[in-house]
């Protein structure tokens, strides 16, 4: 790759629930139109990815004054971290920050409290990565905090993703839906020439319980390929109290994350679940992934032709397996059909995202997140590349 470009550049930064790392993607836009040019994926170290678990999870109600300094000591190192990734982007590409007219990054979720969630308000969602710090190592101006702004006009602030897909996968003859499985599944219904509103929400669990299973069980960080799901047996009982939960039924727009669907909530549903087999879990597990997903996309009021996956559920071969089983009529893809690598796809998203603020459009769908109107997302921290 050299530093050739014809078209506007941004830099999309996204560190998902799965905590496994930062991915970057640099995106052109020619006439409005994105092109994810390059990538970079940066892994987080051990004891990062432990010290963000625990702040996550650490008590709403608490004492310990330590909580706050643990919070805003991650929120610096997490935006030297994204500096890192971006450096290393330029390089990789020969750009340098003055070719790059702003970054958007997504920052690391530590809480997602949405309406329309089984508990009273207020409502927020919290993403941290010093947008100062990030602008002043890298030169470039950050865009930054993008949920709040949607939850502030009654949505739910996720998923912002699906004016991006509407943007860039939307066919000309074929209904498509965009699966994305990170931590939770979310999907976008795109209607074929866009001739219909979109249709997006999260699905529910998509790896986050299959990780948490394999980090309990076997000490490793995901099921490469399902390999453990495949050992198993379905446990009828467990799979159809789980099914049962409120979440699956309630209607969009919906969101929803790690804080309501975490290890305690499947034993809330089941306490006998220590009397089963680990493989017999997970491979359960799965199957309410591969359910949850499914049953969300047949119960749509439309057809679906193509089903285009993104994200790191796209590499759990069993899952993929379990999905095309119960969407026997749906031909898989990856978003790779489109020249946008699946592991990249939320990255590619927030540089759009970055792209619609900067140049004052809107970047939320209200019918997606329930928002009372369009609104420009997201905060402005100038780089030092853009003083005149």
């Amino acid at each position: 790759m050299t530093a050739a470009s014809t078209g506007t550049l941004y830099i999309g930064l996204m560190s998902g629930t799965s905590l496994d790392g930062i991915d970057a993607a640099l995106v052109e836009f020619t006439d409005n139109i994105p092109r994810c040019i390059a990538s970079h994926y940066q892994a987080y170290d051990a004891d990062l990815k432990q010290r963000i678990h625990a702040l996550q999870r650490a008590p709403e109600k608490t004492s310990n004054s330590d909580v706050l300094h643990q919070l805003w000591q991650l929120d610096i190192e997490l935006a030297e971290h994204y500096a890192t990734a971006v450096h290393a982007l330029l390089q990789q590409t020969k750009f340098t920050a003055k070719n790059i007219c702003a970054i958007g990054n997504h920052g690391q979720t530590l809480r997602h409290y949405p309406p329309n969630t089984q508990r009273s308000g207020p409502y927020y969602s919290i993403q941290i990565g010093d947008p100062n710090l990030l602008a002043e190592r890298t030169g470039i101006t950050v865009v930054s905090d993008f949920r709040r702004r949607d939850i502030a006009a009654g949505g739910q602030g996720a998923p912002l993703a699906p004016a991006f897909h509407q943007a860039v996968f939307t066919h000309p003859e074929k209904n498509r839906v965009i699966l994305n499985i990170g931590g939770i599944a979310n999907i976008t219904h795109l209607a074929a020439k866009a001739n219909k509103t979109v249709i997006g929400f999260d699905t529910g669990p998509g790896n986050t319980l299959l990780d948490t299973a394999c980090q309990k069980y076997w000490q490793t960080a995901y099921d490469k390929n399902g390999e453990h799901a495949q050992q198993g047996k379905i446990i009828p009982a467990l799979l159809n109290k789980l099914l049962n939960d409120n979440y699956f039924q309630q209607a969009a727009p919906k969101s929803t994350g790690f804080e309501y669907f975490d290890w305690r909530w499947i034993v809330q549903h089941y306490p006998a679940l220590n009397n089963h087999a680990p493989h017999d879990i997970i491979a359960t597990l799965t199957e309410l992934s591969a359910r949850t997903i499914a049953d969300s996309i047949l119960k749509l009021d439309t057809t679906t032709d193509e089903l285009l996956l993104c994200g790191g559920g796209t590499h759990n071969a069993y899952l993929r397996a379990r999905l095309q089983h119960y969407l026997p009529n749906v031909a898989f893809h990856t978003t790779a059909i489109n020249n946008i690598d699946p592991d990249f796809v939320e990255a590619a998203a927030f540089a759009w995202l970055a792209y619609r603020t900067i140049n004052n459009f809107s970047g939320n769908l209200p019918a997606v997140t329930g928002a009372t109107g369009e609104r420009i997302l997201g905060g402005i921290y100038w780089g030092s590349s853009s003083i005149k």
